[in-house]
């Protein structure tokens, strides 16, 4: 029989990072501690080929690494390691009280976030439905202007038509009357 593996999908560890931090000069230590923590979940969570690209840290678990500066982290940290796809996500075990407040505050804007996005979509979809109506109210409007344009302008050539018509009987008036009237003649002095 063959062993099976079987793969964990969540772990909580005390991570152990005196012996990795004392090797490295003080200006180095907290990045060196980053390392260590990340190689020490993948050794244990058994990622393929120990990728460290794939463990990603929680920001309230970086800041308490970095909370103390560059030269002092801390010797030991208690974290929670949780298989997300490929990728393992870490985060802090036991959270400090001003980082409670942080993550009460982050997960309200989450939510605010998520309400604001699906108002967001039923705005988008309303303004959709006003856009198809205002195009359908500019086409019955278009419409509507070309049929008072046409109607315009046909009432404009039969006004058009009309006053051409009563200029030719003006005009034709004006030839019989000259014709009717008796020519002079013209008197030389």
């Amino acid at each position: 029989m063959t062993k099976q593996k079987s793969i964990v999908n969540e772990r909580e560890f005390i991570v152990p990072l005196r012996r990795q931090i004392l090797k490295v000069q003080r200006h180095k230590r907290t990045p060196k501690a980053i390392k260590a923590l990340k190689q020490f979940i993948a050794k244990h969570m058994k990622v393929p080929n120990r990728d460290l690209k794939k463990i990603k840290l929680d920001g309230f678990l970086n800041e308490e690494l970095w909370y103390r500066g560059i030269k002092n982290p801390p010797t030991k940290i208690k974290v929670n390691a949780k298989r997300d796809g490929e990728n393992i996500r870490v985060t802090l075990v036991n959270l400090p009280e001003k980082n409670k407040f942080k993550l009460i505050r982050e997960e309200k804007k989450k939510k605010d976030l998520e309400s604001s996005k699906k108002k967001d979509k039923k705005d988008v979809k309303k303004t959709e439905k006003k856009e198809e109506l205002e195009k359908v109210g500019e086409q019955t409007i278009e419409e509507k202007k070309e049929e008072l344009e046409k109607k315009e302008s046909s009432t404009e050539l039969k006004q058009e038509e009309a006053k051409a018509q009563q200029k030719a009987q003006k005009h034709v008036t004006k030839v019989d009357k000259n014709k009717s009237s008796p020519k002079r003649k013209s008197v030389k002095r």
